[in-house]
């Protein structure tokens, strides 16, 4: 469903050597002569901004590491290097999403610092597996209640949905690894704690997970401008429910793939509401008719 419609990181000196008395001789100064190579200039930016590596050998050491959960490597156009064909290699090794942009844009993401063009996005949080999900709702002794947000960008309506995920007891939440926001800082604070409790799963295919699941027992809802009133929801058994994205709504091979679709009804002037304020009102359907009072 449309939400539209429905819901919705001066000149430079070289200093001199100093002069020697003799062949063995120390210089006469303790200062260290400045050196003129550029990987110790690179290395400055080892550290993480934010949620950004920046810089070819940070990059390069970053993809290298088994312990670092990158989300995407961001590349200037046109730029060519060894070190640009040693991170190219490395993130085709780990199958990474590799985007190619403009300088302006990577100027963004790293704040104006010196970023080489590389930018690493990197994960502020670690992402849970599909059995993860199931295993919490076992472990609840309930019956798997999901949520499949389908290219969700805004990344104040994923930590809101997070946190009414939580708030009514939904299992987890599966998001895709492309032309999605991922589990950012800004995520993380507009949840307000939640994301420390509602795992997020982060699959290449949703058409693929959805039929995954439906052949794990879960009857798969989704939301479009015709659909069945949201408030005849009966959400008992085991349940996932997709949240489309905030402009294009639900894509057509999910809906393909959907058991059922659930729709809104509004009267007012405005015909439509924001992402998180919509997945609010189904979720909570959701919860109503699995908890009757």
């Amino acid at each position: 469903m449309p939400y539209n419609n429905e819901y919705r990181g001066g000149r430079t000196k070289t200093r001199r050597a100093p002069q020697r008395d003799s062949d063995n001789a120390r210089p006469r100064t303790n200062k260290r002569p400045e050196r003129t190579n550029e990987k110790p200039a690179a290395k400055q930016t080892v550290a993480p901004l934010g949620d950004f590596i920046i810089g070819r050998h940070p990059a390069v050491e970053a993809l290298k590491s088994t312990e670092q959960t990158i989300n995407k490597v961001w590349l200037q156009d046109g730029i060519h290097s060894d070190a640009i064909s040693e991170v190219l290699a490395l993130a085709k090794e780990r199958g990474l999403v590799v985007q190619n942009a403009p300088k302006s844009k990577l100027d963004e993401l790293s704040d104006g610092q010196n970023h080489q063009g590389v930018v690493l996005s990197i994960s502020a949080f670690e992402y849970a597996e599909l059995d993860d999900l199931f295993a919490k709702a076992a472990e609840k002794d309930e019956a798997p209640f999901f949520l499949i947000l389908d290219s969700i960008e805004d990344p104040h309506n994923l930590g809101s949905i997070m946190r009414t995920a939580d708030a009514a007891g939904a299992h987890g939440i599966i998001i895709p690894k492309r032309r999605a926001v991922q589990l950012t800082a800004t995520v993380a604070k507009t949840s307000t704690g939640a994301i420390e409790h509602v795992p997020v799963v982060r699959v290449t295919n949703l058409v693929n997970t959805v039929k995954e699941l439906k052949d794990r027992g879960l009857w798969i809802f989704g939301t479009d401008m015709n659909g069945t009133d949201y408030r005849r929801w009966d959400a008992t058994g085991p349940v996932a429910l997709i949240i489309g994205n905030e402009g294009r709504g639900v894509a057509p091979l999910l809906k393909q793939n959907v058991d059922e679709m659930l729709t809104i009804p509004m009267i007012g002037h405005v015909q439509s509401l924001n992402a998180s304020v919509a997945a609010s009102l189904l979720i909570y359907q959701g919860f109503s008719s699995r908890h009757k009072l």
